[in-house]
């Protein structure tokens, strides 16, 4: 068995966000480079009543023009408050990708987007150190003072 946190790649993708209904899009897209896979693990708040919201991966050969990813597309509920989300990429055609929240016609809260990038060329990965604050990884730890 792969353990979770030495073979993926933890990366905050975006902040919270407020209600609003703007697009959000990441100032900066995830580097596939190394990695066979994604999950975009996507958490929202409040969604106000008739929101039209969704999330969608958008990729890039140089993280510079972003192009939609044919079939990413998930719907997001006006009545999905305090949910999470998720899309995976598995072999990306290009090296960056980008979730993109879609919030329009009424107020949706982004509590945050997570990328868990796995299928590593070389493990143990070394996570993120601007948005991982720190973890820690234990084998059949014994009872006990945590």
């Amino acid at each position: 068995m792969k353990n979770i946190s030495v073979s993926n790649k933890f990366t905050r993708h975006s902040n919270a966000v407020a209600a609003g209904t703007t697009v959000l899009t990441p100032a900066s897209g995830i580097d596939m480079q190394g990695f066979e896979t994604v999950v975009f693990l996507v958490s929202f708040g409040a969604i106000t009543a008739s929101a039209v919201t969704s999330i969608e991966v958008h990729q890039s050969a140089d993280d510079s023009t972003y192009n939609a990813l044919l079939g990413s597309n998930v719907v997001v509920a006006d009545d999905d408050d305090n949910k999470v989300f998720y899309i995976e990429v598995n072999k990306p055609v290009d090296r960056y990708l980008k979730l993109i929240v879609n919030r329009a016609t009424q107020n949706a809260v982004l509590d945050g987007i997570v990328a868990i990038q796995g299928g590593p060329r070389v493990a143990p990965v070394t996570h993120d150190s601007t948005t991982i604050g720190g973890g820690e990884f234990n084998v059949s730890p014994a009872e006990g003072t945590a």
